[in-house]
């Protein structure tokens, strides 16, 4: 079966011999693919319907959103009613065709996204390979952008992370340092001002190991006010890890579970060490604290999200990394009861793609 052609259907022809090779039309697919990685209102859904015609040889070839808006490459039959057509077919979900032109449902998980309007000479069968086409185009730009939600979800979880208990503590240290040492108060409180902003404001998906370790920084300097010299702290990186860019957020959670759960509750406190270099191609970032450390079991369930065992901060950390460098990335935990833990984190020292 196949739709009528309404005239020159000699143009299907010379397309046709123009993708008998393979590889010319996987490349076309392909783009058709990354065009509507955006949906069917983005804004390459026009080069997408060319492509689409590439393809079916047709005379034209157009994309209807759910609101009905047509984006058209080539020409449609005036003679019929193209509108009336793709509206059918959004209140049908099912296959119409009118003449010359026929009208295919766009079904991506179970759920109508639009639809395909092809004029001119195609074989069925191509239809609907096309048509399978598209709808995996729009599920991968569907999963794409639930993904990107995603880390825009983690990141807020982790924003939200911070402790009501710190904030409390660092600015009851600060209001008692204003008349013995106002010059150290106003220190303390310009810190305050730039871990919170650092923490809290908006910021593009990725960063530097330098901004990191400044964030890191403040955070210790401020915690060392309020725990005194119940907290000691070593910070060391390597000049060339600096310039390294890592997703945002991503140190500054494992510094505050060493303290919070490693040093804070202890009488007789203890030290916290980050430390950061290069090895090989990669960049190793450590965060170590000789507090009371925990049963392995325990740190794997921290890592694998558990909620009854806290640290949600560590398995976003760790989410995040594995989706932006691959499964071979993330955190390792290295603990046992009374000996403290140790969190490294590796990630490459160049990625394609990850740029602050």
């Amino acid at each position: 079966m196949s739709v009528p052609a309404q005239e020159g259907s000699h143009r299907g022809i010379v397309w046709s011999r123009r993708l008998r090779d393979p590889a010319a039309i996987l490349e076309v697919a392909r783009h058709v693919a990354d065009d509507l990685a955006d949906g069917l209102t983005g804004p390459r859904v026009r080069s997408a319907a060319r492509a689409i015609r590439r393809l079916l040889a047709s005379e034209g070839v157009a994309l209807a959103d759910l609101s009905g808006r047509l984006t058209l490459a080539g020409t449609l039959p005036r003679d019929v009613d193209t509108t009336a057509l793709v509206d059918d077919v959004l209140h049908t979900e099912s296959r119409r065709r009118r003449a010359e032109v026929v009208a295919e449902p766009l079904i991506v998980h179970d759920e109508l996204a639009g639809v395909l309007v092809v004029a001119g000479t195609t074989r069925l069968s191509a239809l609907r390979e096309v048509t399978a086409l598209l709808v995996g185009a729009l599920e991968r730009g569907r999963l794409e952008a639930s993904a990107a939600e995603a880390a825009e979800a983690e990141l807020r979880a982790l924003r939200a992370e911070i402790s009501p208990h710190f904030v409390y503590n660092a600015l009851t240290v600060v209001a008692g340092l204003v008349r013995p040492d106002p010059a150290r108060s106003r220190e303390l409180l310009l810190d305050f001002a730039d871990y919170i902003r650092y923490s809290l404001a908006s910021h593009g998906e990725y960063t530097t190991v330098a901004d990191e370790f400044h964030a890191i920084e403040t955070y210790l300097a401020l915690q060392r006010a309020v725990l005194g010299d119940r907290l000691k702290v070593q910070v060391r990186v390597a000049p060339e890890v600096l310039a390294v860019a890592i997703p945002y957020l991503v140190l500054q959670p494992l510094v505050e579970n060493a303290v919070r759960h490693g040093i804070e509750h202890r009488t007789e406190g203890g030290t916290v060490q980050v430390l950061g270099e290069a090895e090989g191609s990669d960049c190793v970032i450590s965060v170590e604290d000789d507090g009371a450390g925990m049963d392995p079991a325990v740190a794997q369930r921290l890592l694998a999200g558990d909620a009854e065992a806290g640290g949600m901060g560590l398995a976003n950390v760790d989410r995040r990394l594995r989706n932006v460098y691959g499964p071979w990335f993330g955190l390792v935990i290295e603990t046992a009861e009374d000996a403290g833990t140790r969190v490294v984190a590796r990630v490459p020292r160049f990625q394609p793609g990850v740029v602050p």
